[in-house]
């Protein structure tokens, strides 16, 4: 009983904690290297194999191999951190204490009259969404855009290809070659679609069947259309496409309000319309962010409307991003960049809409 005792390991942890400590500190000012990875390490071997011993020798496992990984890639790790700044850091640290303390206070059920506005799931796909997106961010910071102006809007996609197609489309005018940037865009487009297919499997898998063939065919389109277009052209130095950081407060608060509103717009006017009313509202919130179409139509058309309606919601929200697109690379860029463009995304939807008629009368 004695050896089972929780305070006898709080007595060896501590003891084992100074004695390393106290060790480890004389040799640092021995060596003039003031790293705590020893230090950090022996102390979780030590908590891990004193879980083993309690209980739990699988997640003392899971906990090895993962404590493992991080050591192994600390080099990876330290380079990453060299490149963020003290706002990213902040920012970061921000979003995990609102994430943790704020979202298991947030009710999870509705509290307007029409059902839609659910603060748990919202605040929970805000920050799913800009997860995903901080992968494109996490490629520019790691990689840095100088790497060549495709991959550098592939990476911008993932966080906003309507912000790459904005960029791009003032890239174009001061540009010898703006059919190059156009193929970057339509390569760009194409990684905004998976963006949402994969934010669709994550949380509403059912759902990639309504859209997916449709989806997947448009994606086809403009990746074979943008290679084309970029191997067809010549490779001349172009400028880099800057994506922000996904992580900002504000922005995120934005993105929040902006998916509150249309859930709650989406429930009323399915509550007084029906599907159409779930079809209009995505048409109207895919023009401001397809990310927010879709989330508002899985939220609201989830058990109440029949899967096929949702999927044909989410399809219109695509189509409806991609023609604001399009018409922001005819305002802001030159003919040469926003021609392309315009053909490839009626191309697209039109192989689209033809794929999504197919499978639907099959």
């Amino acid at each position: 009983m004695t050896l089972n005792s929780p305070m006898l390991f709080a007595v060896g942890f501590v003891g084992y904690a100074v004695t390393l400590g106290v060790f480890k500190l004389r040799e640092a000012r021995s060596d003039s290297d003031y790293s705590v990875t020893t230090v950090m390490a022996g102390l979780g071997v030590l908590a891990l194999g004193g879980l083993v011993i309690a209980s739990d020798a699988q997640a003392a496992a899971a906990g090895g191999a993962a404590l493992a990984a991080t050591l192994a890639s600390r080099n990876v790790l330290h380079a990453f951190l060299k490149r963020l700044t003290w706002m990213e850091l902040r920012s970061a640290l921000m979003l995990a204490v609102m994430t943790a303390v704020v979202l298991p206070i947030l009710p999870n059920e509705t509290i307007d009259p029409w059902g839609g506005l659910n603060p748990w799931k919202i605040w929970f796909f805000t920050v799913l969404t800009a997860s995903l997106s901080f992968l494109g961010y996490i490629a520019v910071r790691m990689f840095g855009a100088s790497k060549g102006f495709v991959l550098s809007a592939l990476a911008g996609s993932l966080v906003s290809s309507t912000a790459v197609t904005m960029v791009l489309a003032r890239t174009a005018k001061p540009s010898t070659d703006p059919l190059l940037l156009a193929g970057a865009a339509a390569l760009g487009a194409a990684v905004s679609i998976l963006r949402v297919m994969s934010l669709i499997l994550l949380i509403e898998p059912a759902a990639i069947i309504a859209i997916g063939p449709a989806a997947a065919t448009a994606a086809i389109v403009f990746v074979g259309s943008g290679l084309a277009i970029f191997y067809w052209g010549q490779d001349k130095p172009l400028a880099d496409v800057p994506a922000s950081n996904p992580f900002e407060i504000g922005p995120l608060l934005i993105f929040a309000t902006i998916f509150a509103a249309a859930a709650i717009a989406s429930a009323a006017l399915v509550s007084r319309f029906g599907s159409s009313g779930l079809l209009a509202t995505s048409a109207l919130t895919g023009t401001v962010d397809v990310d927010v179409a879709v989330l508002a139509a899985l939220q609201v058309g989830r058990g109440s409307i029949p899967i096929h309606v949702i999927g044909e919601a989410i399809l219109i929200a695509m189509a409806t991003n991609a023609l604001c697109s399009a018409g922001i690379a005819a305002v802001l860029g030159p003919w040469t960049f926003s021609r392309p463009i315009a053909g490839l995304t009626l191309v697209a939807g039109a192989a689209a809409f033809a794929a999504h008629t197919i499978m639907a009368g099959t």
